[in-house]
């Protein structure tokens, strides 16, 4: 039986990588590579690889959730 405060936790976390994934695209950062480095105010390839992450641990993070709804 899962932990409601477990349970609570992950939805939590769900709830801000989502935020941040909301960011993360929103910094358009495939516009950014078009533009002169002088111009960048962050390295493109940074920001590519951390939305890459975020939706990883967004994966993860459902993938928790969905194995704790099969135990109940």
């Amino acid at each position: 039986m899962s932990n409601p405060e477990e349970n609570e936790f992950l939805h939590g976390l769900e709830v801000e990588v989502e935020a941040e994934i909301d960011i993360a695209v929103s910094s358009h950062f495939e516009e950014v590579a078009g533009t002169p480095v002088t111009e960048w105010q962050f390295d493109p390839a940074d920001a590519e690889r951390y939305e890459v992450g975020l939706r990883g641990l967004l994966g993860a993070v459902e993938a928790v959730e969905d194995a704790e709804r099969g135990h109940r």
